[in-house]
């Protein structure tokens, strides 16, 4: 049987593209250097580690009581207990303490380089005013606390101490 025109013309072009592929040289794997080769150890190395993520942020919910189909319920257990009256506790006013009294004594200019520093050191968030409010009063017991004088704040004397240090 005859061949056609186009299917000739085909099965050359088949066979020259075989033939160009037999004869050149394998260059691909000349192109495999030490870039690529860094390239798929990075990517197999993230694709490992993201799945021990997976795998111990699994095993965590799992601990928690968590599982595919959610959270498990355990009901709650009910308990009484007989309430029982307690006196109420006296409160200090945080303007009666000796944080305040020693505050109040220094001078309104001293008073803002004191809430000045403590807003440098990250204690203080409220406005610059030598005013004694629960603002400056927390940002003082933070400090106290930071600081290992926490004891200080108990007398007027030690209060004064740690003010003296804040400006001083």
């Amino acid at each position: 049987m005859l061949l056609s025109f186009a299917s000739a013309r085909t099965t050359l072009v088949a066979g020259l593209t075989a033939l160009s592929i037999a004869a050149i040289p394998a260059t691909p794997a000349l192109a495999w250097g030490d870039k690529e080769q860094g390239f798929v150890a990075g990517a197999a190395t993230a694709i490992i580690v993201d799945e021990l993520l997976k795998n111990n942020r699994k095993a965590r919910l799992y601990d928690r009581g968590y599982t595919a189909a959610g959270p498990t319920y355990v009901a709650p257990r009910t308990v009484y207990v007989e309430p029982r009256h307690v006196e109420p506790r006296a409160t200090t006013s945080i303007y009666a303490t000796p944080a305040a009294r020693a505050f109040q004594s220094y001078s309104l200019a001293e008073r803002k380089a004191i809430q000045r520093n403590l807003r440098a050191w990250g204690y203080y968030r409220g406005g610059i005013d030598g005013a004694f409010g629960p603002g400056t009063y927390n940002a003082v017991v933070a400090y106290a606390r930071d600081e290992g004088a926490s004891a200080n704040l108990r007398s007027t004397a030690g209060a004064f101490g740690l003010y003296d240090g804040m400006i001083y």
